[in-house]
């Protein structure tokens, strides 16, 4: 269970803040240096080509994986929770989605593409796109294998079994959508490769929100009933409206 540090702070002289903080600068940048290494040690994976045609649905019409990259070369694929029978989509990865209007332009310039990928049918992801006020694109996956295959959407027979294979792993199971990004990477010839995934909290990173969060005293201020965003979150249209707490799908 996480700790509040505001119930027992701890006051002292500027001298002794200083002599703390420096043992942290410490932690920090050892902290910093690792990342780097395991940065490295991801753009090292070995990949994978891919060998199956994933038609999406896209504004313009029909397009292939091929076709999401445009005319760059990285393409991130956000797998966005949102199922063909939902409502809206969901809360962390709308939370997710709010980072990236800003920084579109600038991966874009950096020969990158980011599409977000969901099983509804086009209309309702256009609808929520349009009220969340987001301008990257997105692209419905119904109907493909591309969910599945990427372990980011479960059939009713691996929910009734009660496991699915999520994060590199096998789960307990009870939502049949769930979140993640994946990396391809296309070459001069034309083929495309998988190069990485992330899932669970490995998208962290991505979350400005949390960064600013965590240098904070009150720090995320998730001490439950769920330990996680979901204690305080919302789609960013619906702050100051009362809602009960929920499960990540809403």
């Amino acid at each position: 269970m996480i700790k509040n540090p505001l119930k027992n702070p701890k006051v002292v002289s500027q001298a002794a803040w200083l002599e703390a903080r420096k043992k942290l600068l410490a932690m920090e940048k050892e902290h910093t240096r690792r990342g780097d290494e395991i940065n490295a040690e991801r753009r090292a994976l070995p990949w994978v080509k891919i060998e199956k045609e994933y038609v999406f649905d896209a504004p313009g019409g029909k397009e292939t994986l091929f076709d999401l990259f445009g005319d760059r070369s990285q393409l991130v694929v956000v797998h966005f929770m949102l199922g063909p029978d939902w409502e809206e989509g969901c809360r962390g990865c709308s939370f997710g989605a709010d980072h990236l209007n800003g920084v579109l332009v600038h991966l874009e310039q950096h020969d990158v593409a980011i599409v977000a990928v969901s099983r509804a049918p086009l209309p309702k992801i256009e609808a929520f796109k349009k009220r969340m006020g987001w301008r990257f694109k997105w692209v419905s996956s119904l109907g493909t294998d591309f969910n599945y295959d990427f372990h980011v959407s479960f059939t009713p027979e691996e929910l009734t079994k009660g496991k699915i294979y999520y994060n590199y792993d096998w789960r307990d199971g009870e939502i049949d959508e769930l979140a993640g990004n994946s990396v391809f990477y296309r070459d001069e010839a034309g083929m495309v490769y998988h190069t990485y995934s992330r899932y669970a909290r490995g998208g962290e990173s991505g979350l400005t929100v949390y960064s600013f969060l965590d240098m904070l005293p009150k720090g995320r201020e998730e001490y439950g009933p769920t330990y996680s965003m979901m204690d305080w979150l919302r789609h960013h249209d619906r702050y100051g409206i009362t809602e009960e707490v929920g499960s990540a799908a809403q």
